[in-house]
């Protein structure tokens, strides 16, 4: 058994827990959330829209089936931390090439087990995500009080052009696709557009900050837009782009990407007290009146108020309500709150990706 160095997590509101080291050695520090889902714990970690946040696995024992090349959804991992009850000190699967402690240590990522889990859930639910720093090597309270004033709150922080790529990437595995696709990358996961592309398409990522002559010039087929980090009012930038695109292009949006297609049609969107994040998210279909289980990752959310007449929604999430989908027919433009794509998650939803290509071959 491996030797084992004392850890602490410290909140902003003042509550600390005490534990032991998980992956690297060190401080980190972000948003302390919480994820629902058993499994997907290495998505979770390389997924983009997890950046700067720490997040606590609900789930008591992570680990079980290691890590491998395959279960990645970017070549980094964005999230600041991990949390957990407990590690598996023996993953057991045919894929595993190594441990989640190994992983987490050569992505020099610092996390912290033996804690109560289940009472750290029940304070952010009640209370709210927060700011919140683990180390190895600062056991002193007050001075992790100082450090923890000086982290920048989610609310008004662009993340996504930080995760996003930084130059135009052209994917494609036929020799001629029938679709076009320009995909704005604002934290975009790996497995969407390997869905993309295997409807037959051409996919061109372009950076977050792509302007909309830019897409244009392409002469795209479908815009999509990416999941990603941060608070979307932030991203102006994106906002204005798509704002230009409207009513040339269809546009089909998710997660972030869906936030801020609701801004652009001059919507507004609120920061969450706890969000959603896991692979058992319930979501009515408001056409078909059918349930889905769905993967969610995000913290703010469209505000239904100020939805325009002209914005139908498609879906609502059945835990608290909120918008789980806009279309808005006379721009072709549709969006989703969730992940459709899963990578962690059920498939429930990938008929949404279906409705994209219908409403491109509809417009050619």
């Amino acid at each position: 058994m491996r030797k084992q160095q004392k850890a602490i997590l410290y909140l902003e509101d003042g509550l600390f827990f005490k534990g032991k080291n998980l992956g690297a050695l060190g401080e980190t520090s972000g948003e302390v959330c919480f994820n629902t889902g058993m499994t997907g714990y290495q998505e979770i970690l390389t997924d983009p829209s997890y950046a700067k946040q720490m997040i606590v696995m609900c789930s008591p024992h992570i680990g079980n089936y290691g890590t491998n090349s395959s279960d990645i959804e970017s070549p980094n991992v964005y999230a600041t931390g991990l949390i957990i009850k407990s590690e598996s000190l023996s993953p057991s699967n045919w894929r595993s090439s190594e441990s989640l402690d190994k992983f987490l240590k050569s992505n020099k990522v610092v996390g912290i087990q033996d804690i109560d889990t289940r009472a750290l859930t029940i304070h952010i639910r009640s209370n709210g995500s927060m700011k919140g720093i683990i180390s190895t090597k600062d056991f002193d309270i007050d001075s992790l009080a100082k450090k923890i004033k000086k982290i920048p709150s989610m609310e008004g922080l662009d993340l996504a052009k930080e995760v996003s790529r930084k130059e135009k990437t052209i994917l494609s595995n036929v020799k001629n696709p029938k679709y076009k696709i320009a995909a704005i990358d604002y934290g975009m996961k790996s497995n969407i557009y390997d869905i993309l592309l295997d409807k037959n398409s051409e996919v061109v990522i372009f950076p977050a900050s792509v302007s909309a002559q830019e897409v244009l010039d392409y002469n795209p087929d479908g815009v999509f837009l990416s999941n990603g980090p941060g608070d979307p009012a932030a991203v102006s930038y994106g906002i204005e782009t798509v704002k230009q695109l409207l009513g040339i292009k269809p546009i089909f949006g998710i997660c972030l990407g869906h936030q801020i297609l609701a801004l652009a049609l001059e919507a507004q969107t609120f920061k969450m007290k706890f969000g959603h994040r896991g692979i058992n998210q319930p979501v009515k279909n408001l056409n078909t009146n059918k349930i889905e289980i769905t993967s969610q990752n995000h913290g703010f959310a469209v505000s239904e108020d100020s939805l325009a007449s002209n914005i139908t929604i498609t879906h609502t999430h059945l835990n608290d309500n909120t918008v789980a989908g806009i279309a808005c027919e006379e721009m072709q433009a549709y969006s989703v709150q969730y992940h459709p794509e899963a990578s962690p998650g059920p498939h429930d939803s990938r008929y949404v990706f279906d409705n994209f290509f219908k409403m491109m071959d509809s417009n050619a």
